[in-house]
């Protein structure tokens, strides 16, 4: 679309969606990426709709009319030197510039009622000291301390405000520093917060005992008539800091009683009801509840009368849903912690619910769990047995980051059981639109990748197996327990079939870390089929590997960790793990902020190879600042620098790709050479070092296959698609034969593991009509015979009773590198040369 045209948001009719002419709905949008001749690539918009609209179909058509206009309820944004006051026209929310609280105040507009304050980021850091006669344990209170404020975004329908920090500690010290994002919407009650910190400790002696959000709640009216509300799995714990269940509860109070748990007003005067007023004062108040997710599969509900009292058992369940409420007569606040229990160990807790002010915490990590341990699993590396990356020992987590989304609701009263599963469903589950499989692929703007086709039996044999797989994995979730605050998203590497486990405990075959590019996998798997599920998946891994697998401080800043049993445990530190190709999904389909300062973050990364070389290990220090191997190093950083060009139209950043396309074309072979270079990431500039320098599988393995491709389709460099094709035609010619096309230079010494190729084989037979280079493409992805094939969808069997922990099932020696790469290059090569799949069929 150009630049100057304006969009509308306008309700679809019919089955294909075709726009009705009714009258365009309040839309704001704004551009995120463009095409290389100045067009919009992508856009992204933002509106509000009612509970009976969710259900609806909608469409964003270019419209010669004006955008319909915001109505005297939409977000307005007013700033001063001191806050920031944001007001939706349902609440009204001041956010001071410095300072201990994020929020200050949230007032409800229609009643003036203040139903929150004090609102900021809590947290405990435990202190291990080991003394000569033991170890000495101390716990910091740690608090917020905002240090900047910006406003992204100030309506008229959706307001973003950033707010950075640091945790401050009892004693002074200032540490994990944080950003919160705080999402307000046009005449919404509620307030999205996305919070992300920083590890920037010594794991060897700041253990984080618990890190959380806490918000201050006005508690107005007699006890009775104060609610606490936490979720379960299903249902809801529903009571009041003092209940009118007593010993003897008689006609009319029984039926007061089940008024009171429905949280409605109770009136009691002291004429009517001065005896009962009487046991009242008499029965214990309950003063703080807590529900506490310490596993995936278990919570525990508290509650207990006051500071130094016993906290007593009210229930206990497997996955609580992470919603909790406290308010009194005139309202009250609800928050919830999104993937609560996928996260654990997480809490929700209500202290002082009796008082003039609650307390409601959001913890992030339950201080009632043991502290995080983010030490290194062993005190030296095992790169022979255990198939780590590198002898040193470079495990840290030093710079790793974890984010967590929570919601607000600021109510005017307290909610029924209705409308608190409703609140709970939209925080599991957040509304978002998006368009038909069909749109996304006409459109070309996010690389090669096919639509489903089964018009044929080999075809829907490919269907049946991708789709198989994906469930395998899905299932995998659940089966293996992949949860948990520093893990969630992450799936492992590689199945050990004799303890019908995967390896969690043997060096690089354990968390994947985005090896070969799982990520593409999923969000290839979301745009070719639209499934829901499918995309929380994909949001899950995207949130884990843009955060804890790479690094966003120190010196490893703008890289990431190869696969390891921790996430920042192997001494290998490269570009491709954080590389911006790998979230760029999430991001033009959500238009998240956060990922859009992760792939910010990365647009450099080729400078930090400058202190931390890649192939320090195989080459001494040279005459070159460092070492690039055209893949995965100089295509993970063409991947960064094309996000960075087609968003912000930076044209340093294509140079930075033609530079480096213009040294390959310099080579004796061109990007059949190397795969090992001299680099300078100043100049960008390429320098000849040899040929077969290094295994040529890894060039294709990590997604420089897929962005080579994009990059052909957009740079308008017909030498740049020649080359891309010459390697993909190259790759499993015989040895002689690649010693007679190059002169003897390249003697065909490890072009390994052909399947990972077969994406730029079908690349170079779309472009060259080549049916045989076609059909030896799809001979390795149909028939290959190793461990790189996959013959059908995944049968999980049955282990043996008494050879694992619980009933289990398994699928003997499968990997996700080769789930993720064999799916990949068969979403490809349906789309380039699916053709000539079925028998040479046309």
């Amino acid at each position: 679309m150009k630049r100057e045209d304006q969009l509308a948001l306008r309700e679809a009719a019919g089955e294909e969606g075709t726009a009705s002419n009714g009258a365009p709905l309040p839309m704001q949008s704004w551009p995120l990426a463009y095409w290389p001749d100045g067009s919009v690539k992508w856009t992204a918009h933002a509106a509000v709709f009612t509970p009976g609209q969710t259900a609806q179909a909608y469409r964003v058509v270019r419209s010669a009319e004006q955008p319909a206009e915001v109505t005297s309820s939409g977000v307005t944004v007013t700033d001063s030197t001191a806050e920031v006051v944001v007001d939706t026209g349902a609440i009204r929310c001041i956010l001071p510039r410095s300072g201990p609280s994020i929020i200050r105040e949230v007032i409800r507009s229609e009643e003036g009622m203040k139903v929150c304050c004090g609102g900021k980021l809590t947290g405990i850091r435990e202190v291990r000291i080991q003394e000569p006669d033991g170890r000495t344990v101390r716990e910091e209170q740690m608090v917020s301390e905002v240090e900047a404020l910006q406003i992204e975004q100030q309506g008229p329908l959706r307001a973003v405000i950033r707010v950075n920090g640091r945790h401050v500690t009892a004693s002074g010290r200032k540490w994990l520093p944080f950003t919160l994002r705080l999402y307000f919407y046009a005449g919404l009650e509620q307030i999205r917060i996305v919070h992300s910190f920083v590890y920037d400790g010594n794991p060897h002696q700041d253990f984080i005992r618990a890190v959380g959000l806490e918000f201050d709640v006005p508690m107005r009216g007699p006890s009775y008539n104060r609610h606490v509300r936490f979720a379960g799995e299903a249902g809801w714990f529903a009571e009041s800091p003092k209940g009118l269940m007593m010993f003897r509860l008689n006609p009319p109070y029984d039926e007061l009683y089940r008024e009171q748990t429905a949280g409605r007003l109770i009136e009691l005067t002291p004429d009517r009801d001065a005896n009962f007023l009487k046991l009242m004062d008499d029965a214990a108040t309950w003063n703080d509840y807590k529900l506490s997710q310490l596993t995936p599969d278990s919570y525990t509900m508290k509650k207990r009368t006051g500071e130094g009292c016993s906290w007593i058992k009210a229930s206990s369940g497997s996955r609580a849903r992470g919603l909790v409420y406290a308010g009194g007569e005139g309202g009250g606040l609800a928050a919830g912690l999104r993937y609560f229990w996928q996260k654990a160990p997480s809490a929700l807790e209500v202290t002082d619910a009796a008082g003039s002010e609650a307390n409601i915490t959001v913890w992030l990590w339950s201080r009632d769990a043991e502290p995080m341990d983010l030490r290194h699993y062993d005190t030296e590396t095992h790169v022979a047995s255990a198939y780590e990356g590198a002898e040193e020992m470079r495990s840290t987590p030093y710079g790793i980051a974890n984010t967590n989304e929570c919601t607000l609701w600021c109510l005017a009263g307290t909610p029924d059981s209705q409308e608190l599963d409703r609140m709970a469903d939209l925080l599991e589950s957040p509304p978002l639109l998006v368009c038909k499989p069909e749109h996304y692929h006409a459109s070309g703007s996010l690389g090669v990748w096919s639509l489903p086709d089964r018009s044929t039996p080999v075809k829907a044999h490919l269907e049946d197996t991708l789709a198989g797989l994906y469930s395998f994995y899905e299932d995998e979730v659940e089966r293996r327990g992949w949860y948990g605050f520093w893990d969630y998203g992450d799936v492992m590497h590689s199945y050990d079939s004799v303890r019908h486990t995967w390896r969690y405990d043997i060096g690089g075959c354990a968390w994947q870390n985005t090896e070969l590019a799982p990520n593409m996998w999923l969000w290839y798997m979301f745009l070719r089929t639209g499934r829901k599920d499918i995309f929380r998946f994909a949001e899950a891994m995207t949130r884990h590997t843009s955060e804890v697998d790479v690094y966003h401080i120190g010196e490893y800043a703008g890289l990431g960790s190869r696969h390891n049993v921790l996430h920042w445990g192997c001494g290998c530190k490269e570009a491709r793990i954080a590389m911006a190709g790998l979230h760029r999904y999430y991001f033009y389909l959500t238009a998240d902020e956060r990922i859009s300062d992760r792939m910010d973050a990365v647009r450099d990364a080729d400078y930090a190879t400058v202190g931390l070389d890649p192939m320090r290990a195989y080459y001494p220090k040279d005459q070159f600042p460092t070492h690039t191997r055209s893949g995965p190093d100089w295509s993970a950083f063409c991947s960064n620098w094309l996000v960075q060009w087609e968003r912000y139209e930076d044209t340093a950043y294509r140079d930075k790709m033609l530079r480096g396309i213009a040294c390959l074309k310099q080579m004796p072979d061109r990007l059949l050479t190397g795969p090992v270079f001299g680099y300078d990431p100043k100049t960008g500039e390429l320098q000849h070092m040899g040929d077969e320098n290094w295994g040529h599988h890894l060039m294709i393995c990590m997604g420089g296959a897929q962005i080579w491709m994009e990059m052909a389709e957009l740079l308008n460099d017909p030498e740049w698609c020649d080359m891309a094709a010459e390697y993909g035609a190259f790759y499993t010619l015989p040895p002689e034969r690649k010693a007679e096309l190059t002169d003897g230079r390249i003697q065909g010494v490890d072009w390994n593991i052909p399947m990972l190729a077969t994406s730029m084989m079908a690349y170079a037979a779309a472009r060259r009509d080549d049916r045989q280079l076609a059909g030896e493409a799809w001979e390795l992805l149909l028939r290959g015979g190793d461990h790189w094939f996959i013959a059908g969808p995944p049968e999980p069997l049955e282990v043996p009773a008494r050879e694992y922990m619980k009933r289990m099932a398994g699928v003997p020696g499968i990997s996700t590198n080769t789930v993720s790469q064999w799916s990949i290059n068969v979403i490809v090569c349906l789309e380039l040369i699916g053709r000539w799949l079925d028998n040479g069929q046309e």
